[in-house]
């Protein structure tokens, strides 16, 4: 126990000692504001007697003494010095809660109930008591019982034996059903937009599937302003109807992006990255949409057009059809100087992609991301100073799912896991034969608030004859390296090398990518504050083939703003080893976008 001063004021300075902190709190809360005048001044000590008294029952004290002394002074404020003896509090003998109605066949009062922590054997407190009696009636309209009520409720105090009972009875009356679904504001198409609903008609009320309604109306990012309102007031024969406002999106949305990569691996030592997104979110009443994302950067541009069909639900079942011509640089490309009797970098192993492809995209019960797939790939290169334009006619199948602990940019927790399988044949027109298999996990953790753990493991395959890998494109092997890989290196440099003799008969060696790739990561950061973290990192791994694993180590850091688009990222690495073809390094990494 100790004294408590609640404060200073020109009329009245209040002081309370003999009470623990939460019951000071509540007298407190009872007194009120302190006086401003004389008059108030007058008031507020003709009721603190009654008001201490009920601060002390509402927290089961129903003993309790309060000596109060006044003391007048004929300037300054007067002083108000209350000494509390609690005594013993009242306690809980027994809790009786009972159902009837409807809701005795709903499974959530069970769930509720589980969920309560008052007990016989605790202090009778008022405001605990009250509180279940507000979610109880919350709950219940939640569920659609909008005829429910208390019969009874109650709490008997027998004062002699300091016992308290609690007795409540409910009565939920009839469940509520969903009645006609009734959309405004909307060009689409009326089936396009009643696959969104996520009830049937006649179901149970719930505003939890009223949630989900309007997280679907959301994501399907034809809408700009969304209302969904259940017209209580307009209920009919236990049907309530709800009322949908939209507003389209505009017509047209553009996307800038920006990142670089500054260090002094390969030939450059600044690589700036640009990207612009064109969307359509709604080309006609069925719902189409189109993405168009160009990309530059030295030596790299890339345009990609993605046209989306929804099939039998917007979000669960799409039609996709990609077009994309894709230039890329890989590796590095080093001539041997005989003067120095060092390879010295003269370029890297460029390819010019031309593609186009056909899915269907279906989302699971369990949101499970799963697909079928099928490509045309052309793809132009030089290697070994011997041109190269293999056709590939990939099949496909994937399987993706993310779980995240928060609908944020920047969420506190989740998983990623991504799987991927594409098969070429040349008896349905490809150059070769080729199995390619790839694995991606992601994790993030928080904990203690401001302590967040990332970590990621890259794994991919290759399987094809050992006379066919220089028919494998570039974009189909795998390299490492990148801001997305290994930080401190430079995008897709690190994998495996061939030494060769080039046209002019001197020795040549060219980076050319492997079979395989084994990338893992794991990254520390913490929050400084709510929106700005600093990082640090171990990036490990490399693309390799057969028996010929060379694995590279980057460790860095870096400080990260959690900006209203999305995290802005400023990294910097630092290669540990120096391979055959690349040095000891450093990366400046700026990038964009959410972990998930």
């Amino acid at each position: 126990m100790s004294g408590f001063a609640l404060a200073d004021a020109n009329w009245l300075k209040v002081n309370i000692s003999g009470a623990n902190k939460k019951l000071t709190n509540n007298i407190n809360a009872h007194l009120g504001t302190l006086p401003s005048s004389d008059v108030q001044r007058r008031a507020f000590l003709f009721t603190v007697e009654d008001n201490t008294q009920d601060a002390l029952e509402s927290m089961g004290y129903y003993h309790g003494i309060v000596d109060i002394d006044i003391n007048e002074t004929e300037s300054g404020p007067w002083e108000l010095n209350l000494n509390i003896t609690p005594g013993d509090p009242v306690i809980i003998q027994w809790v009786d809660i009972n159902f009837t109605g409807d809701m005795l066949q709903d499974d959530m009062f069970a769930l509720w109930l589980n969920t309560l922590k008052i007990k016989p054997g605790d202090t009778l407190n008022h405001g605990v008591y009250d509180s279940i009696k507000s979610q109880l009636v919350t709950l219940a309209l939640a569920r659609g019982y909008f005829d429910g009520q208390y019969t009874r409720s109650e709490i008997s105090i027998n004062r002699d034996l300091n016992t308290a009972q609690i007795n409540l009875q409910f009565d939920s009356g009839k469940r509520y059903v969903f009645g006609e679904v009734d959309f405004n504001g909307s060009t689409l198409n009326e089936n396009v937009l009643k696959a969104l609903i996520p009830f049937d008609a006649s179901a149970p009320y719930a505003t939890k599937q009223l949630t989900e309604f309007n997280r679907n109306l959301l994501d399907t990012g034809y809408f700009s302003n969304i209302k969904v309102l259940p017209q209580i007031d307009k209920v009919d024969d236990g049907l309530v109807p709800i009322k949908v406002e939209l507003s389209p999106r505009a017509s047209h949305l553009i996307e800038i992006g920006l990142g670089a990569d500054i260090g002094n691996s390969t030939e450059d030592n600044f690589e700036p990255r640009v990207r612009l997104t064109w969307r359509t979110p709604q080309i006609n009443r069925y719902g189409h949409f189109q993405e168009t994302t160009a990309e530059w950067s030295p030596e790299r541009p890339k345009i990609l057009t993605t046209y989306t069909i929804p099939l039998s639900h917007p979000l669960n079942d799409q039609l996709k059809i990609k077009v994309g011509l894709l230039r890329d640089t890989y590796g590095v490309t080093q001539d041997y100087d005989e003067v120095s009797r060092a390879f010295e970098d003269t370029g890297q192993l460029e390819s010019q992609k031309y593609l186009l492809g056909l899915s269907r995209q279906l989302r699971s019960q369990h949101n499970w991301l799963y697909g079928y797939s099928i490509e045309s790939i052309r793809e132009f290169y030089e290697q070994e100073d011997i041109d190269y334009d293999p056709r590939f006619y990939l099949i496909g199948y994937n399987l993706a799912k993310t779980i995240r602990g928060d609908n944020t940019l920047d969420p506190k927790s989740g998983f990623r896991q991504t799987y991927s399988v594409q098969y070429a044949d040349t008896s349905l027109g490809s150059t070769i034969r080729l199995a390619r298999l790839q694995a991606r996990f992601k994790w993030i953790e928080t904990i203690f608030d401001n302590h967040r753990f990332v970590a990621r493991i890259d794994l991919g395959a290759n399987i094809a004859s050992d006379n066919d890998i220089s028919q494998i494109p570039p974009s189909l092997r795998y390299f490492a390296g990148g801001d997305q890989s290994i930080r401190g290196y430079s995008y897709q440099e690190l994998g495996p090398y061939i030494d060769y003799t080039n046209s002019d008969g001197s020795l040549s060696r060219q980076v050319v990518g492997g079979r395989y790739l084994a990338v893992g990561s794991i990254e520390y950061q913490y929050y400084l504050t709510p929106t700005w973290r600093v990082a640090s990192f171990v990036d490990a791994g490399n693309a390799f083939d057969t028996g010929q694993l060379e694995p590279v180590v980057a460790v860095g850091g870096g400080v990260h703003w959690i900006s209203p688009i999305g995290p802005i990222k400023l990294d910097l690495g630092f290669g540990l080893k120096e391979t055959e073809t690349v040095a000891r390094s450093y990366r400046f990494h700026l990038t964009m976008g959410t972990d998930l």
